[in-house]
């Protein structure tokens, strides 16, 4: 059976009977069932649920939004379910700003709406959504898509209201207005961003633990290596078992895995995973765990399958590393984010120019204007925010991202990198071929920056002994 969106079975009544065709998907019921099915059933008692923690930061987040739209109605809607293929739809996601702004996540309801509404002292706030439907109603039974009988029990407004301490109504009492103001006012959007560019302590204490399982994780992947290895197509090994932790203890993954291997690893969204994972050869691997309140990890390690990097994988590992080390180095409060990025891209000219990789000196590569022959072995940015979006705040001007100062309370990445294509011309044949990116998560605290992700190992040493120590 699958759970897809309209496996709606007809003939709810005698006149949805004489609307609705009958198909090898939609057969009537029987006067037998109709008769009986609204009876029979226990009464359901709700027991209201204390506010969980994120309801308080949450409110806060909303307090900010309504100062910054005095007299104006916002929209913020939770979107809907999207179709996968026919009747069958992709797993519910709430929008990112939906979620920072009610603290509902992983289980937040699809097509649900936060309202501000304007008032002389402010806004009242009112989340509506659709209701669970009485076991007399035909929805209850005959909607695949929201009815109980079919997806399980759906929350009520008023246990909501507790669990999120916030007022909720039905969807059905929710009409939007012409002077409205959603998501796609640029306004509102750029503002919901630039909110999250520095979290709080609830936020910080979810990537914690988004990065624990992450590790946890990698920890998997290298116990499943030996097998990967000899699979057909070990990367999609590599691939399942990292999701089997992101799905048993978090959400699932934050954004599709990256297994890369041999060559593989020099393409940098490569997520087809599906060839071989072969001794001898590296395995670059991006991957997070999105835990249940939507935060997620963004890590990336790049492993030798056998276990030992060759000299010259160990020589590249070495020079991306010390690139990632110069960028953390650089991340004072203060100091422009792009400060970072121009610290990882000093270290990688000066390699790729001690190789012999550059027509011209690494000073001259560095020139903002006439130069940037060193991108092309690294033609990513060395540092994005990262939160309840894996590139998170998005819609953030520049000078409050790229430009932006750095301050505590702001997550991000560190994830420089060197890759030489398997037919990449420029460069020696023992380099080609040869993808390593490493990642960690930073937060920034009032003494500086914190590596949230530094207790799984980075150095090429520290990469081997790792290695040996799961597989023993």
């Amino acid at each position: 059976m699958s759970t897809g969106s309209s496996d709606t079975i007809a003939q709810a009544t005698d006149d949805d009977a004489a609307k609705t065709p009958v198909t090898n998907r939609k057969q009537p019921f029987p006067r037998g069932f109709l008769d009986t099915i609204s009876t029979g059933w226990a009464e359901r008692p709700e027991s209201l649920p204390a506010a969980r923690p994120q309801a308080a930061y949450a409110a806060a987040r909303r307090d900010k939004v309504s100062a910054a739209f005095a007299g104006r109605r916002l929209v913020i809607p939770a979107g809907s379910l999207k179709q996968r293929s026919n009747d069958t739809d992709y797993p519910f996601r709430a929008h990112s700003a939906f979620a920072h702004l009610t603290g509902w996540a992983a289980d937040a309801e699809p097509d649900s709406v936060l309202v501000f509404d304007p008032t002389d002292a402010g806004h009242d706030v009112t989340l509506y959504f659709r209701e669970r439907a009485d076991r007399t109603t035909t929805e209850f039974y005959a909607d695949a898509t929201v009815g109980e009988f079919w997806i399980g029990p759906r929350p009520s407004l008023a246990g909501v209201a507790a669990d999120l301490a916030i007022a909720t109504d039905h969807l059905a009492a929710f009409t939007a207005g012409a002077d409205d103001v959603a998501l796609d006012d640029a306004d509102l959007a750029r503002f919901v961003s630039e909110l999250r560019l520095v979290k709080d302590e609830y936020e910080i204490a979810e990537m914690r633990r988004a990065v624990d399982i992450t590790a946890q994780g990698f920890d998997d992947i290298i116990r499943a290596l030996p097998e990967a290895a000899v699979h057909a197509r070990g990367e999609r090994v590599v691939e399942g078992v990292f999701h089997r932790r992101a799905r048993e203890d978090g959400n699932g993954e934050g954004y599709d895995t990256i297994a890369a291997s041999g060559p593989h690893a020099c393409y940098l969204h490569w997520t087809r995973n599906d060839g071989t994972v072969v001794p001898g050869d590296l395995i670059l691997v991006d991957a997070g765990v999105e835990a249940d309140s939507l935060y997620t990890a963004d890590i990336t390690r790049t492993l030798p399958v056998n276990g030992t990097f060759t000299e010259v994988q160990r020589k590249v590992y070495e020079a991306v590393r010390e690139a990632a080390d110069a960028a953390f180095a650089a991340a004072k409060n203060g100091v422009r984010f792009r400060t970072v990025h121009e610290a990882a891209m000093q270290v990688i000219a000066a390699r790729v120019a001690e190789w012999g990789l550059l027509p011209v000196t690494a000073e001259e590569a560095l020139d903002a204007d006439a130069g940037g022959q060193h991108r092309r072995y690294m033609v990513h940015g060395t540092s994005h925010h990262l939160g309840i979006d894996v590139h998170d705040c998005a819609q953030a001007r520049r000078e409050m991202y790229y430009d932006g100062i750095l301050e505590p309370g702001m997550v991000f990445t560190i994830e420089p990198g060197l890759y030489f294509q398997i037919d990449d011309l420029t460069v020696p044949e023992e380099l080609r071929g040869i993808g390593v990116r490493i990642e960690d998560d930073i937060v920034m605290t009032e003494d500086g920056p914190v590596n949230l992700s530094a207790g799984i190992p980075r150095t090429a040493d520290e990469v081997e002994a790792w290695i040996a120590r799961v597989q023993a």
